[in-house]
Order: C-alpha cells, then sequence, then structure tokens
C-alpha cells in the first residue's frame, strides 16, 4: 500500500506561484511513476504531469513553461513547482503512484484558486 498526502494549495492572484507536495509513504521501492493530475468542476480529471523512476518528465501542453515536476527520493516527496498561474489553473490538485505491475494510488487532493 502507497499512502500519498498532497499538501500547498491554496488562493493565488494570477501570475502568481504556488509550490504543490506530495509526501509518499508505505511500500513505495516498486513505484515507477509519479504524477500531478486536476479536475476542475465540471470537467474530467487531466494528468498535469509525470515524473519516472529515473527522472523522466513529461508535460500537458497547457502547462509546458510554467509547471515544473520535481521529486525528492530522499523524503519520498513530489512537488510541482506552479508559475504565471492562471485563472483556467483552478482545480483540485491530485498526486498519483504507479507501481510496475499497474497498482495506482490517489492522494486526498488539494485545492488550487487561481483568482483576483
Amino acid at each position: 500500500q502507497v499512502h500519498l498526502v498532497e499538501s500547498g494549495g491554496g488562493l493565488v492572484q494570477p501570475g502568481g506561484s504556488l509550490r504543490l507536495s506530495c509526501a509518499a509513504s508505505g511500500t513505495i521501492f516498486s513505484v515507477n511513476r509519479m504524477a500531478w493530475y486536476r479536475q476542475a468542476p465540471g470537467k474530467e480529471r487531466e494528468l498535469v504531469a509525470t515524473i519516472t523512476s529515473d527522472v523522466a518528465t513529461n508535460y500537458a501542453d497547457s502547462v509546458k513553461g510554467r509547471f515544473t515536476i520535481s521529486r525528492d527520493n530522499a523524503k519520498n516527496t513530489l512537488y510541482l513547482q506552479m508559475n504565471s498561474l492562471k485563472p483556467e489553473d483552478t482545480a483540485v490538485y491530485y498526486c498519483n503512484a504507479r507501481r510496475m505491475s499497474g497498482v495506482a494510488y490517489w492522494g486526498q487532493g488539494t485545492q488550487v484558486t487561481v483568482s483576483s
């Protein structure tokens, strides 16, 4: 079992920045990919960014150049640095961990609201 706890969400003005964190615990040795997803009201959950065990990253077109995903293996923590935030980035952001077997785990989510 993998337990994920997100933090760092909040209210920010357009153009501002936030850094989300996701603390992982449990049997994480076989997790080969971690990711951030988001879900805005009335919309489907969408993939924001991924990072693999060999630190390869991938981003949704909508966040490329603004968001950066990273991980600290010593702290078992995943991050999402979000810059130049836009109102359309408003959503609940979820941390996801996926094992090589395909089994996936989710955090409870953290709300990000971009508004003036």
